[in-house]
């Protein structure tokens, strides 16, 4: 690599975390699991993106803020007043939060759309619909496997739809450093083939 290239020196990658932000059901170990992956997206050199919502986005990015590193939220609404009072969501550890609009289905959209891979924890109908965009979407995706359902019904999924090859960037990992370490180089091979182009 030349040092005197600075072209895509300041280019960060940044990784979605995607789960349920009910954590009323969930054990703290569990929530200790998305501190775990925010913290290492931080320490692995990445900008973590959430739903700025509570349970599992809201404990990623506590781990992200925590070790040092930048978390951005990409909220439903369309203030901070309406954030708060309308849809009763957090502020806490994002740096920025982008007020979207178009409630959670268009944020889902926008939230993997901004990001260069996505990370899933256990999670409800809101991740398996930001799984099904991130796959559309052909973007690197690590799913967190552990005593939950969701591993299993992406695997079901999958395997139902006859769609398992239309893309080969899906990666299961029970350990947050080496999920989000596979992931960042897949996004890293992406990107050299961006350049490439």
């Amino acid at each position: 690599m030349d040092p005197h290239d600075t072209t895509h020196q300041s280019e960060k990658i940044t990784i979605a975390i995607s789960g349920t932000a009910d954590g009323t059901f969930l054990d703290q170990s569990v929530l200790d699991e998305a501190v775990k992956i925010g913290t290492e997206v931080a320490r692995q050199g990445a900008v973590l993106i959430s739903g700025a919502t509570t349970g599992i986005p809201l404990w990623a990015a506590k781990g992200a803020r925590e070790a040092g590193g930048l978390s951005i939220g990409l909220s439903p609404a369309l203030s901070k007043k309406e954030h708060i009072e309308k849809w009763g969501l957090p502020t806490d550890f994002m740096d920025v939060i982008m007020y979207v609009g178009g409630g959670y289905p268009f944020r889902d959209i926008q939230m993997v759309r901004s990001a260069d891979a996505i990370a899933i924890g256990p999670g409800r109908i809101g991740t398996l619909h930001e799984f099904t965009v991130a796959f559309e979407d052909n973007k690197p995706i690590g799913i967190l496997t552990g005593p939950w359902d969701t591993d299993d019904e992406i695997k079901m999924i999958l395997e139902k739809s006859h769609r398992a090859k239309d893309n080969q960037k899906i990666i299961y990992d029970a350990d947050p450093s080496k999920l989000v370490k596979r992931l960042i180089e897949l996004v890293k091979i992406d990107k050299a083939t961006f350049r490439t182009l």
